[in-house]
């Protein structure tokens, strides 16, 4: 049953005249990809000689109190305190157990307001009240009635407040400055790429998404994003994907440590609850292909065809490429169609890639283009070599030729390549590659024989 607190109209008695409290003042904000940032706030305060306390209002809900430090001269810290209990219709009446309020009733006969005084005895699903000597609900039963509170309690706050006790050997008016982590908020990136396989281009449009649950509004904020995984913060990993290889460019952009910045051209405002995007990557025509890959796991085999991988292949480098360190994100792939209508093809993750890294977003699976691998032969040489022959059919039903990067993995060891149809080419100490043409319409074959010891 909802209680009538959710409906009607509160009040409460009004204190003598106050101060004030200030309110944010000059907002920096540094936004880390794992829901983490730090929040700078300067803010000028008169700040008496001697013991006072100062409030600061509109600080994170979320505030890490541990981290906080204040900064101002001729100031020392003697105690803080966070006051995240906030201000509403039902905290009121919680915090009014045990106390007395006035309830103002319409007497729905001659439109006259009645007052009685009650004493809250309980809030539990429903407000309980004791008036003179009987018990009531308060219920929502359509009458209008007012509730009207003496006070409110001073530990209840309209907004995330901390209140700091300071010590300060002068009097005066002075900058101090708030720092403090806090979660809630993030931030991640994601590109939108326009594909032309004809000319073999593609367009580029990198996007900031901020997310701000703090439950406080950053307004006006000078705005600094770090790319990077910050230690000891169980948040977002960009994981080990294997659609780079790593490139070995330093990008034009300031760094800190190991990790990159990306600060916002504009002051923006943060508002609690929402997600803002801005763009900070805009490339037109940077090279790109589309390619086939097929990777084979070791004595891997098929009773049928499986179709190979689309990617997309392009570069970050500074002269052919996007021409930039890559932050984490979702990579989504558009092409245009033969009515010039841009279609979305698929998309895929990417982890923090360095500049210069040749990138190969695995967009979906061809639809035309399949390769069936099979173990020939597999002979025991001896008690520890083996021989073993592999046959590779790659088909193709486009009424254009393709190649295909064809990938025998699980070369551990001293794994040696003894025959092959087609010179291969070795990626890494487990992987060799066979670029393969395979025809408009039509097959290709290859062949290789592995001689293996453990």
């Amino acid at each position: 049953m909802r209680h009538l607190l959710l409906l009607s109209v509160f009040a409460v008695a009004a204190p003598a005249a106050a101060q004030q409290p200030p309110g944010q003042g000059n907002v920096s904000v540094t936004i880390y990809n794992q829901n983490l940032a730090l929040v700078q706030d300067t803010r000028e305060i008169d700040i008496p000689s001697g013991r006072s306390r100062q409030e600061f209002p509109n600080v994170s809900g979320q505030i890490s109190p541990e981290t906080v430090t204040l900064s101002a001269r001729d100031v020392a810290i003697v105690e803080q305190n966070f006051d995240f209990d906030l201000l509403s219709p039902s905290k009121l009446m919680e915090k009014a157990v045990g106390e007395e309020i006035t309830l103002v009733r319409t007497n729905p006969a001659t439109g006259a307001e009645e007052r009685e005084r009650a004493r809250v005895l309980a809030v539990n699903g429903g407000v309980v009240l004791q008036i003179g000597s009987r018990i009531e609900v308060l219920r929502d039963d359509g009458l209008p009635v007012r509730v009207i509170f003496d006070k409110v309690p001073e530990n209840l706050r309209a907004r995330p407040t901390l209140s700091v006790t300071l010590e300060s050997s002068r009097g005066g008016s002075r900058p101090v400055t708030l720092s403090y982590l806090t979660p809630g908020m993030s931030w991640k990136a994601d590109y939108v790429t326009l594909f032309d396989e004809q000319a073999g281009r593609i367009d580029v449009q990198g996007w900031v998404t901020l997310t701000n649950t703090t439950g406080t509004t950053f307004t006006n904020a000078d705005t600094l994003l770090v790319a990077g995984e910050v230690g000891g913060n169980g948040g977002y990993s960009g994981g080990r994907r294997r659609n780079f290889n790593p490139g070995m460019e330093t990008p034009d952009r300031e760094s800190l440590g190991d990790f990159y910045l990306y600060p916002l051209k504009e002051r923006t405002t943060i508002a609690n609850q929402q997600t803002k995007q801005v763009s900070f990557l805009d490339v037109a025509g940077a090279a790109a292909r589309r390619a086939y890959v097929f990777r084979n796991e070791w004595l891997g085999k098929t009773d049928q065809a499986e179709s190979a991988d689309t990617v997309l292949q392009f570069s970050s480098a500074r002269d052919t490429g996007l021409g930039d360190a890559l932050p984490a994100g979702t990579v989504r792939v558009y092409q245009k169609d033969s009515r010039g209508n841009a279609q979305f093809v698929g998309e895929s993750q990417i982890g923090h890639t360095p500049m210069g890294s040749d990138i190969g977003l695995t967009t979906g699976q061809a639809f035309d283009v399949k390769v069936q691998p099979v173990v020939e032969r597999r002979e025991k040489m001896s008690d520890s070599r083996w021989r073993t022959a592999m046959r590779y059919r790659l088909t193709n039903a486009r009424p254009q030729a393709v190649t295909v990067d064809l990938i025998q993995g699980g070369l551990w060891g001293d794994v040696r390549i003894v025959n092959e149809s087609q010179k291969s080419t070795r990626r890494s100490a487990d992987e060799t590659l066979w670029r393969v043409t395979v025809p408009a319409n039509g097959e290709a074959t290859v062949t290789a024989t592995f001689d293996s010891r453990y």
